[in-house]
């Protein structure tokens, strides 16, 4: 009888233990900052948030339109310039790293990546918001935009950012709807759903959202479990949404699939 409360006491004490490493180590299970390409070429961009320095890169420079991009964890996102370069090719794309990622200044955090999405906005919109605003209804593809454009860890930060600012368009590449949500699927023995303090939670927001919304997941996600997807999905109740889940594609790789990029091309082009 000793020997088995020896071994339950043995037991409670290492899921003790495995709890407390995940609430106090939690950031750093999250976030995967990246160095920059140091061979990457384009025109630089510098943005000051409060003290805190945000450098990224502007591709196709000048256009009335404007696309944000928040990338995923651990992305470079300078990596798929190409790609940014041809599909939006009439839109001035900017690709601004995270705190804490490349060589932009501070440290990762939920509260932290959304006042910098905002201060990117707030940044530039005096040059894709026309002075006069006219009816949503008659704006076509000559006139300025902003479209926040978010994948995985991004697509909460460009919800957040839909719901706070007036957008024209948003794009979610496999997206949550919380990581707190995510996270206790990868942990279900934990209540890291309770502890969590970096939530990103998108569910709550979408039904603030009405513009067009584009949501694309990858049918062997194993990052994203297309599930977190479809519960999103849902709560974009006013959104004019279009849905479509990528065959063969994993979180990683889905980018490449060239039904991928029609379903982009097509949706843009619809606006």
């Amino acid at each position: 009888m000793k020997e088995i409360s020896f071994i339950l006491l043995v037991l409670v004490l290492i899921y003790l233990l495995i709890s407390a490493y995940l609430y106090l180590f939690q950031r750093t299970l999250i976030y995967f900052p990246v160095s920059p390409d140091p061979a990457f070429q384009a025109q630089t961009i510098s943005i000051d948030n409060n003290g805190v320095k945000l450098n990224g890169w502007v591709l196709n420079p000048g256009k009335a339109k404007a696309v944000i991009y928040f990338g995923g964890n651990s992305e470079l996102i300078t990596h798929r310039s190409g790609y940014f370069e041809t599909v939006f090719a009439d839109y001035s794309v900017y690709l601004v790293d995270y705190r804490g990622y490349g060589t932009s200044e501070g440290n990762p955090g939920e509260a932290e990546f959304y006042s910098d999405a905002l201060a990117i906005y707030d940044h530039i919109s005096p040059d894709h918001i026309s002075p006069n605003p006219i009816s949503k209804d008659h704006i076509n593809e000559s006139k300025p935009s902003i479209t926040a454009y978010g994948r995985s860890l991004g697509s909460g930060v460009a919800v957040y950012l839909a719901a706070n600012r007036p957008i024209d368009q948003l794009i979610l590449l496999t997206p949550y709807d919380s990581i707190a949500e995510v996270a206790q699927k990868i942990y279900p023995l934990f209540p890291v759903r309770w502890f969590i303090n970096d939530r990103f939670d998108s569910a709550s927001r979408a039904a603030d959202i009405s513009i067009p919304v584009l949501i694309a997941s990858a049918e062997l996600d194993r990052v994203i479990a297309p599930e977190h997807t479809l519960a999103l999905r849902h709560h974009f109740s006013r959104a004019r949404l279009v849905y479509q889940q990528i065959k063969g594609a994993a979180h990683n790789d889905i980018i490449d699939f060239p039904q991928y990029r029609e379903l982009v091309e097509s949706f843009i082009a619809a606006k």
